[in-house]
């Protein structure tokens, strides 16, 4: 762009990105790995065991992974160590500081293709956020490391509201626009979840995957022909022990529990289903009635990509009816719970074949408890 528009303070989305790693894990090569930990570790605590010591480990199965969460695969950025029994952990050489971060990395190949995409040039925009649940490290920020790579001027920061860190950063974005200070920001979601579960548990082995998203939203004056008007964004959230992960530096001051499970990612599974669900039902229905929007009406639902029947039950809610596959799409099968990136990679590979004037929801919800909702439709 030689000459900016006069800004119109109205935000939209212009484009998303998306990175997906190479390697894929199918639940049937995470059960030979998982059963065979447990056998070890069976094996190795016998006696333990037998005389009520030790509780023994349970075996998992594809069938009780695809009926708890509908995952089938799940993307990697490691694959070979998290399936060797001795590890189930990522690993990959340490970089120095002069290198780029890993994180870092994939965020700016989805931020690239988001911005291709729209037929952005990096001198275009403004700022950087970097919304995500697992950064790599406090400071500097990873946002602003993006930023760098890419060749931004301006500013960027960094975001973490868990699984619902996209939406948030959707709205904060919004709210630049709107307030006139960008007039187009990359809302970056690099997400290698991977490194905060633990493969060692039976109930939540199966769940996260890695990849990276990208979402550039812009003042509409700006905004190229196909893009999405963002009608209105809401933002909730309610405290909750529920899904809860205490890494943190302050581990230092107790160091008899640093490597403890509790720092890596634990949840009540049940009562997070419980009341997430009515919980963001209704707030997408309230959304909806304040922006003179009927539920029923919505074309599409991208939303969060953790479970199957959450995602079925809220849009059974807020529909009326049972959703179907076009209606409500789902790439939580090949994925897997990729955390705030989850609703997001739904939008990217799921939104061409919608026509003009079609509305749609980006919806997210997660640990905090958040939720975050982004009502669209398509223009051009």
């Amino acid at each position: 762009m030689t000459q900016t528009p006069q800004l119109t303070g109205r935000p939209v989305i212009s484009s998303t990105g998306l990175f997906t790693p190479a390697q894929s894990i199918s639940n049937e090569e995470l059960v030979a790995s998982f059963n065979e930990y447990v056998r070890r570790h069976n094996e190795a605590n016998a006696d333990a065991i037998a005389a009520g010591e030790v509780e023994p480990l349970t075996e998992s199965s594809v069938e009780f992974i695809e009926k708890a969460s509908g995952i089938k695969a799940r993307h990697v950025m490691s694959k070979e160590s998290l399936l060797d029994p001795d590890i189930m952990e990522p690993r990959w050489p340490q970089r120095s500081n002069d290198e780029i971060s890993i994180l870092a990395e994939i965020g700016v190949i989805a931020a690239r293709e988001a911005l291709e995409r729209a037929g952005r040039n990096p001198e275009d925009v403004d700022a950087v956020l970097c919304a995500a649940s697992n950064m790599e490290r406090p400071y500097p920020a990873m946002a602003i490391e993006i930023q760098q790579a890419l060749g931004i001027e301006g500013f960027g920061f960094d975001m973490n509201v868990a699984c619902s860190s996209a939406t948030f950063g959707i709205q904060t974005a919004a709210d630049y626009i709107r307030a006139g200070n960008a007039k187009s920001v990359l809302v970056v979601s690099p997400e290698i979840t991977s490194g905060h579960l633990n493969w060692r548990d039976r109930d939540s082995h199966f769940i996260f995957g890695d990849v990276a998203t990208a979402v550039l939203v812009e003042d509409a004056a700006i905004a190229p022909e196909a893009h999405w008007d963002i009608l209105g964004t809401k933002l909730k959230t309610v405290f909750s022990n529920n899904i809860r992960n205490n890494f943190g530096f302050l581990n230092r001051a107790y160091p008899e529990n640093a490597g403890g499970p509790d720092k890596l990612f634990v949840q009540e599974g049940r009562k997070v289903f419980k009341e997430v669900v009515p919980m963001v039902a209704k707030m997408i229905t309230d959304e909806a009635e304040r922006l003179d929007l009927d539920p029923a009406s919505l074309r599409r639902m991208w939303l969060h990509q953790a479970n199957t029947g959450m995602n079925r039950l809220i849009a059974h809610k807020v529909l009326g009816h049972e959703a179907n596959e076009d209606e409500s799409p789902t790439v939580l099968d090949t994925y897997g719970n990729t955390s705030s990136a989850g609703s997001i990679i739904a939008f990217h590979l799921h939104n061409q074949d919608l026509e003009k004037g079609d509305t749609g929801l980006i919806c997210s919800f997660g640990a905090g408890y958040s939720a975050g909702t982004v009502f669209v439709r398509k223009a051009g």
